[in-house]
């Protein structure tokens, strides 16, 4: 079974930075790609970023310069900075996996709170 186990979320005023971890385990052939997804209250789910298993990387528009996504095997990092109220949401984890059940997997969401 996989799971995508996120942590980091929290409070933080605007401005201010914080770090996302999302760790895939489980019994995994492979990991492709990962990445991150948000939905605020009321909104559509939609990507933030996502990172191949060779690095390349892609972010949306409202979070160009501001954040970066990183990897080391099957975690992957969201490093979140100059935060600003609109980036409140659940963040998400998603990663292609090559496993039993080889698929998409979402993690269960960690709650980000930027005050302004």
């Amino acid at each position: 079974q996989v799971q995508l186990v996120e942590s980091g979320g929290g409070l933080v005023q605007a401005g201010g930075s914080l770090r996302l971890s999302c760790a895939a385990s489980g019994s995994i052939f492979r990991v492709n790609a990962m990445g991150w997804y948000r939905q605020a209250p009321g909104k559509q789910r939609e990507l933030v970023a996502i990172i191949t298993s060779g690095g390349s990387t892609n972010f949306a528009d409202s979070v160009k310069g501001r954040f970066t996504i990183s990897r080391a095997k099957d975690t992957v990092y969201l490093q979140m900075n100059s935060l600003k109220a609109e980036d409140t949401a659940v963040y998400y984890c998603n990663a292609g996996v090559v496993a039993g059940v080889t698929g998409a997997y979402w993690g269960r969401g960690t709650q980000v709170i930027v005050s302004s």
